[in-house]
């Protein structure tokens, strides 16, 4: 990561779109921009840690860790204000599969880490990798993940037909 603050300004300002659509997934719209800011002002204090040409997902991992905290202090407000559930507040890329149902309900059937290691290689199009870096495992790994993903998806779709037709098939009472 540069150390001039002219050549961060760069890479924020490649990145920032990035990294916004990449919360916008995970937390509601309104805490958008107020994460985005959090994630480049990590980003700026620890910039030495970071490898050349693996700035973007490292700051999906740094917005990763920011999403997961702010999550915690929503339950945690939630909690304080004894509500019995506190809403998901990522509806992210199960909100893009929701114009197909049957899509729908395969996606949220799937595990959050199948959902994750999908989200950011088809989603977020980050290459293998990249989705490695920010997940913080190897190459190897994310291709495993992913692989298993895929076919946890492909198994929930075929189930979701298989009980459509069954439900079709059985004469209204």
């Amino acid at each position: 990561m540069p150390d001039t603050p002219e050549a961060f300004a760069a890479v924020y300002t490649e990145h920032l779109g990035a990294v916004s659509r990449y919360l916008a997934r995970r937390v509601a719209r309104d805490d958008v921009d107020d994460l985005a800011a959090d994630v480049f002002a990590v980003a700026w204090r620890k910039r030495g840690s970071v490898r050349p040409g693996e700035e973007l997902p490292w700051l999906y991992r740094i917005a990763g860790y920011l999403v997961a905290n702010h999550r915690r202090r929503l339950a945690a407000r939630a909690s304080l204000l004894g509500l019995l559930s506190v809403p998901d507040s990522a509806p992210s890329a199960e909100s893009l599969v929701t114009a197909d149902a049957e899509l729908a309900r395969a996606w949220n059937a799937l595990s959050p880490r199948d959902r994750e290691v999908l989200a950011l290689v088809v989603l977020d199009d980050l290459p293998v990798s990249d989705a490695a870096v920010t997940l913080g495992v190897t190459a190897n790994a994310v291709s495993i993940r992913l692989h298993r993903a895929k076919k946890a998806l492909a198994d929930q779709l075929s189930q979701n037909s298989v009980d459509d037709a069954e439900r079709s098939s059985r004469p209204a009472t």
